[in-house]
């Protein structure tokens, strides 16, 4: 007679892709599970184990099952320069064929890693774009999709439309079947509909998209050195007054349109934090701050930081009123959380529709105004879409108290205090990972039943 493996005995293999704005959401999950008392194996390479090591080795020391497992990243063979380990890090999307390249070398040896594995992998959670994880064991693989229900609804509606030939060229039209009216230009559409000029980006869909329909399901910031700075300038002012603006890991604006960004924060008359890239491109950004002197004439209100900035650590600030965000879903959950309303500047990929949501939905947000999608590594075919007097009036009407703005951050409050809700025990986020571990367990009980009937 076969009986439901104990919890102990799973083991969940997380794989996530090499890039930060996967890696912080997947590293979460196997601590979710682990909570949980199953053992969980992160996959992943040395210099991106070292992003999330030492929360990692918290998780540890209170007594999670956690184990990270270090593959050897091939980015020299596949072509890219040393220590370029993370998508992140890649000096240009030039190379992001071989970055994507080198990934699928990883293949071979997460197979070998997975057959020796003990105890045995009772399921694989793979990011959606390391799509090979799903050819050759036969336990169930879980699809991580770091986009929204929402996204996903949207766009199974506009993938029936398309097939129908009717998404508008030109002007905006209604996606269909939602409980909202959600207006749309095909200008603000992901490149599934939209497409970019990087013709390999298609080759990658086309593999997840394969990957997908052999999957057993699909389920929907690192160290800043100078923290204690950070808190103390943030501790410095009054509650809801600050403004942090930051276009994520991935988001890359153009000096032109940095300029009416940095022009527009300024004259909103606010606080604000504003972080910066560092690396390829943004000499020009760091060149007009230098010779504008913008750091210099807002030092006494506008802290800059350069590279990786503490999100989550920033936005849960009781001086924070307001987030300048690209819309990426990572930066909505972690706004939303906070319970800050959002002043939306959506870029690429889906993050127009997570201002859809947003604004229109949710009413939690005020969109500066963009209109089209800028797709990775074509900003400089969009020179300026956003004037700074847009930003202004977007954060003004946000951070304002009296009117408009006050209904926003009531409703934002509410949000954030339900998504606090959603993950204590009983409640729905809690409820979610342990069904999903539930139906783990019934998988391997029905495995070994019908092992026993063949032996």
């Amino acid at each position: 007679m076969t009986t439901v493996p104990a919890l102990a005995e799973l083991n969940f293999v997380v794989i996530p892709l090499l890039s930060t704005s996967h890696l912080i959401p997947l590293a979460d999950m196997a601590k979710l599970l682990a909570q949980q008392g199953v053992t969980v194996t992160l996959v992943t390479t040395a210099l991106n184990a070292a992003r999330f090591t030492a929360a990692i080795d918290r998780a540890i020391r209170s007594g999670l099952v956690i184990r990270v497992v270090e593959l050897q990243f091939k980015g020299k063979e596949a072509g890219l320069p040393e220590g370029c380990e993370n998508h992140n890090d890649v000096p240009g999307l030039n190379y992001r064929r071989q970055f994507f390249a080198a990934i699928d070398m990883l293949q071979e040896q997460t197979e070998k890693l997975l057959e020796d594995m003990k105890p045995k992998p009772s399921c694989i959670i793979s990011d959606a774009y390391v799509a090979w994880t799903a050819d050759k064991f036969q336990i169930p693989r879980i699809v991580f999709d770091g986009m929204s229900c929402f996204n996903q609804m949207c766009k199974h509606n506009m993938y029936i439309l398309k097939d129908r030939n009717k998404i508008s060229e030109s002007g905006t039209f209604v996606i269909p079947d939602l409980p909202d009216r959600i207006e749309v230009t095909k200008a603000q559409l992901p490149a599934h509909f939209n497409p970019a000029g990087a013709v390999f980006i298609q080759d990658i869909r086309d593999k997840i998209r394969a990957a997908e329909k052999r999957a057993y399901g699909r389920g929907n910031k690192g160290s800043f050195d100078k923290e204690d700075i950070l808190k103390k300038w943030l501790d410095s002012w009054e509650p809801e007054t600050v403004v942090y603006a930051c276009f994520g890991s991935l988001g890359r604006i153009t000096v032109v349109q940095f300029v009416e960004l940095a022009l527009g924060l300024e004259a909103s008359g606010y606080p604000f934090i504003l972080v910066i890239k560092t690396g390829e491109g943004q000499a020009p950004i760091e060149e007009w701050i230098s010779k504008n002197g913008f750091e210099e004439r807002t030092k006494e209100r506008g802290l800059l930081i350069r590279g990786w900035s503490p999100q989550v650590v920033i936005l849960l600030h009781p001086a924070v009123g307001g987030f300048l965000t690209h819309c990426g879903w990572n930066s909505t959950v972690e706004g939303i959380s906070a319970g800050v309303p959002l002043i939306t500047w959506p870029l690429f990929a889906e993050q127009f529709l997570n201002e859809k949501l947003l604004e229109h939905v949710l009413n939690i947000a005020v969109g500066v105004g963009s209109q089209a999608i800028v797709h990775l590594g074509e900003e400089e075919k969009f020179g300026s879409q956003v004037s700074n007097k847009a930003v202004t009036d977007a954060i003004k009407k946000v951070m304002d108290k009296e009117k408009e703005g006050n209904k926003i951050r009531k409703r934002a409050r509410e949000l954030g205090e339900m998504a606090k809700r959603a993950v204590e025990d009983g409640e729905s986020s809690h409820l979610n990972v342990i069904l999903l571990i539930k139906e783990i367990q019934e998988f391997q009980l029905n495995q070994s039943a019908k092992n026993a009937l063949v032996d």
